[in-house]
């Protein structure tokens, strides 16, 4: 005899076809078996879950250790959209389309929000700018642009070759500065062991044995007990450190003094530099070409390009441009933008083609950090071994001099 299919019940919304969203319950033996009786009453799906899912089998939500929308995400779905926009699909479902295939679920909250304020008539780029910690500033101009010309799909191309590209910039940096960093907090947590556990057991040993130990030994064992007494201290305060740099490292003020030094630095300066100059130069030339004013694609790609100094920069060919001035003209006054970059930006202004100027020195500087980092890291891998194997050795070596008088110190 066959078994009765076994009948659960689902909390479905859906819109009608008036447009209002609908909140109910049905039975029903699987959640496809809700939507399409839905469908056929005439109503537009927008999410089904099975009744009381949401007790001991809910999904648990720790803050700060949820999923995360990152740029890869946006770039991602950027060309997603694109592509199925470009294929002949309308706005709304290729919305859903993209709500129900995406895996990261803070996304698809978000995807979901969209497409129902487009589907109440909200503009595309309105419905982004609801979400202004997901989709940056230049995204949603971009889209507004891509709107008014009706040249959405080309924009969202463009959009996403930009982020794309920035994602890859950030993990070939992330990449080349992984190993560094690692064998620097390795050699932090020995030294500090070190210093901790084991230095104290050869102070005690050495202090019984009497006698003057040698200045290096003298100098370690003193250091050891600033680390046993102040480690706590230093550990809580860096840790309220991180978190006030967390909320307040954006402020005007704290910028205006910490970034220009970034770009000082002995070694990370240029890289910096580098790595901003790309940023605006990119973001500049995708909004140019994408339709934005100049004025409006000015302001954003100076708080884009994460450095202050080129921010001021921006502002300065703002008030240039406002003038009847040229772009380039400006950008020569500040050191950060080298002479080749204002070249070519003046050369795409004389020949109409400035989105490509910039696109070229945006890739040349791409280049050019990539590079530069694997040079970084050629020459800091050594280093860094060698830095840590001094700092241990001589660590060791301190601890066993007064080994070398034992014989004397037991007389």
């Amino acid at each position: 005899m066959a078994t009765a299919t076994a009948v659960k019940k689902f909390d479905y919304e859906a819109r009608d076809a008036a447009g209002k969203v609908r909140k109910d319950t049905m039975e029903a033996p699987t959640s496809q078996a809700v939507a399409a009786r839905l469908r056929e009453r005439g109503f537009t799906v927008l999410s089904v879950e099975e009744a009381g899912g949401k007790g001991l089998q809910a999904e648990i939500n720790i803050p700060g250790l949820g999923d995360k929308i990152g740029l890869k995400d946006i770039a991602i779905m950027s060309r997603q959209l694109a592509t199925m926009i470009g294929a002949g699909l309308s706005l709304i479902r290729a919305m859903t389309i993209l709500t129900e295939q995406t895996e990261n679920k803070a996304l698809q909250k978000v995807l979901s929000d969209v497409r129902t304020d487009v589907e109440t008539g909200k503009a595309f780029s309105v419905a982004l700018s609801r979400h202004p910690q997901v989709f940056p500033p230049l995204m949603i101009n971009m889209v507004k642009a891509g709107e008014i010309g009706g040249f959405l799909d080309q924009v969202l191309v463009s959009i996403a070759e930009n982020f794309e590209k920035e994602v890859a910039l950030r993990g070939k940096i992330k990449s080349a500065m992984t190993y560094p960093v690692v064998v620097f907090f390795i050699a932090i947590l020995a030294t500090a062991a070190m210093l901790i556990f084991i230095v104290p057991v050869f102070a005690g040993v050495f202090e019984g044995l009497g006698g003057e130990l040698p200045a290096p030994t003298q100098f370690l064992v003193m250091l050891s007990g600033l680390v046993k007494v102040g480690a706590i201290p230093f550990v809580i305060a860096l840790v309220l450190f991180t978190m006030w740099w967390k909320r307040n490292k954006n402020r005007h003020e704290i910028r205006d003094k910490v970034e220009p030094v970034y770009l000082k630095l002995p070694v990370f300066g240029s890289l910096i530099q580098k790595i901003a100059v790309a940023r605006f130069t990119r973001n500049f030339g995708a909004m140019v070409r994408s339709g934005v004013p100049i004025l409006q694609a000015l302001d954003i790609v100076g708080q884009a390009s994460g450095n202050i100094v080129i921010e001021r920069a921006t502002k300065d060919v703002q008030d240039s441009v406002r003038r009847g001035e040229s772009l380039a003209g400006p950008l020569a006054n500040h050191k950060v933008f080298p002479p080749m970059v204002t070249q070519m930006i003046a050369v795409g202004e004389d020949t109409g083609a400035l989105d490509e100027m910039l696109d070229k020195v945006a890739d040349f500087y791409d280049q050019e950090v990539e590079s530069t980092t694997e040079q970084l890291t050629s020459l800091i891998e050594p280093l860094m071994i060698a830095f840590l194997g001094a700092m241990i050795g001589g660590m060791v070596i301190a601890l066993y001099l007064p080994l070398f008088k034992v014989f004397d110190l037991i007389q």
